[in-house]
């Protein structure tokens, strides 16, 4: 076995899962401002930036050859109510920002998140009603938000919010109002994880969080439960699915893409990517090397792509 492996063009010519650039999504935050780029403590190396530094950033990420950005609003606090009403102004910090990437970079493929939690003041991913998230008032609600993001320039709509029927109706709104070609990318698989802290602190949420998620997303000891969610959205007219956290998961990731035909994306999250940066920043580990190794793991396991915040950094290695 040994002499598949001696020498690194031997190594490269047998190998069976491959990691490139054009595999990976960059999930950058975007926040009000001019010339603003503030570190997120719990993410080492992530900033919350404004418009016109996310611009830089997409000029980045397309001269490197990444293929896609997700976008991800940091909404002033005063602007977040119950019904979560700044979600569905044409003009809000998200609209505003993928209008200006499009137009400096229409190269660049932008992914926007369709749920309610960085709008609402409850921190939850849906409307709230006696302490419950209503499930067909929130699936409303989604799909003038995935509607005002297409109408922006979004070439991606992502749900993530886990509400029943939600991808079938969003297809219709987009269909009904022109968007036919816009695609969905369905987190068909989000689990109720303790990896996520992080993103909540970079977006806002974690504070205003009233209680925890676990009536709506998935519970982490469940494996069958996560084919029927993807095979539910895929009737509905997904055209990806995501499987989310990442690493956690991978027997996840494996099943989705050995049971469905189309592409199965990966999310390597805050709590995944904070835990590798932090040890290496104490010196425990290379958390470079690291760092693709764990991607490297999710295209083993079947992904077709993986967002990841490392993704400028990861383009410039494999280059």
């Amino acid at each position: 076995m040994r002499r598949n492996r001696q020498f690194s063009w031997v190594r490269e010519l047998v190998s069976e899962s491959r990691l490139h650039v054009s595999d990976l999504v960059w999930p950058l935050f975007v926040r009000e401002g001019n010339n603003i780029a503030e570190p997120i403590t719990s993410m080492p190396g992530v900033e919350r930036v404004s418009v016109d530094l996310l611009v830089k950033q997409a000029k980045l990420a397309a001269s490197l050859g990444i293929p896609a950005i997700a976008l991800f609003p940091v909404v002033d606090a005063n602007l977040k109510n119950e019904e979560a009403s700044e979600a569905f102004h044409s003009n809000n910090l998200i609209c505003r920002a993928v209008k200006d990437v499009k137009s400096t970079v229409p190269e660049i493929g932008i992914i926007c998140d369709v749920a309610l939690d960085p709008y609402t003041s409850h921190g939850h991913d849906g409307l709230v009603k006696d302490g419950v998230v209503e499930n067909d008032a929130t699936v409303e609600a989604l799909c003038r938000q995935a509607t005002i993001l297409a109408e922006a320039g979004a070439d991606v709509v992502a749900p993530s919010d886990m509400m029943d029927g939600r991808v079938g109706a969003i297809r219709s709104m987009l269909d009904t109002n022109g968007f036919q070609n816009t695609l969905i990318l369905s987190y068909a698989v989000k689990y109720a994880s303790a990896f996520y802290g992080p993103f909540r602190d970079a977006v806002g949420s974690a504070t205003s969080l009233k209680g925890d998620k676990k009536t709506y997303q998935m519970n982490p000891a469940n494996s069958r439960e996560a084919l029927r969610e993807v095979a539910l959205d895929v009737a509905e007219g997904a055209d990806m699915v995501m499987v989310k956290p990442g690493m956690p998961y991978l027997d996840i990731i494996s099943r989705v893409a050995t049971e469905f035909s189309l592409p199965v994306l990966a999310y390597q999250v805050s709590g995944e990517y904070a835990m590798l940066k932090a040890a290496g920043n104490n010196g425990w580990l290379n958390a470079d090397a690291a760092m693709q190794e764990s991607l490297l793991a999710f295209k083993r396991a079947g992904a077709s792509a993986v967002f990841t915040y490392a993704a400028p950094d990861i383009a410039k290695a494999l280059k």
